[in-house]
């Protein structure tokens, strides 16, 4: 860390449902700059709610309104199905002002142990993206899945499925019609869909 880097401390709380069964994760919000709402996913340039609004109603704006996404609306739709999210890193350093995870160094990652307990039946972690998936293997002593599949491991009492999920940012050079088709899949497996 430089001295023109800061450590930041994530800036929302997990979202936890306390009947979720599928826990999502990535690493850490974009600059608050680039927010479009105070919630996850928040930049309008990452597609992870059109990801959605195509995986579970076939519109991928569903989640969109006057042109920004509506934390009540998603946060509503996530709490009837079943979904939490959280991040996996809790305090991090972007070292080049951005949420690439390329420059994002997680300093002090989720205490996932934690963040399950308040999920009694969460069995299902899906990470977007590399180093999201890295993360979540370090912090369970397990090995991380290859894209778009999933690995079973113990882990707090116990068992659990990782997915490892395709990034949802732009930058991840793979249509919106085909990531939203990854995530269908994987929700129809997990009958969240």
């Amino acid at each position: 860390m430089n001295d023109k880097e800061v450590l930041e401390s994530h800036p929302f709380e997990p979202f936890t449902p306390p009947d979720a069964r599928l826990l999502m994760l990535g690493t850490a919000p974009p600059p608050r700059a680039r927010w479009s709402m105070e919630f996850y996913y928040p930049n309008l340039q990452n597609d992870m709610w059109r990801i959605f609004g195509l995986a579970f109603f076939g519109q991928r704006d569903y989640f969109l309104e006057a042109g920004r996404f509506s934390p009540e609306r998603i946060a509503a739709f996530l709490e009837e199905r079943g979904i939490a999210l959280s991040d996996t890193g809790r305090r991090f350093v972007r070292h080049k002002g951005n949420a690439s995870d390329k420059f994002l160094e997680i300093v002090e990652p989720v205490d996932l142990r934690a963040l399950l307990a308040r999920m009694p039946s969460c069995c299902v972690l899906a990470t977007t993206g590399e180093l999201a998936a890295e993360t979540i293997a370090k912090i369970t002593d397990s090995t991380a899945p290859r894209t778009c599949e999933f690995a079973d491991f113990s882990f707090a009492g116990r068992e659990l499925r990782h997915y490892r999920m395709p990034s949802s940012s732009r930058a991840y050079p793979r249509p919106l019609a085909d990531k939203a088709a990854d995530y269908a899949a994987m929700f129809r497996s997990e009958r969240l869909l």
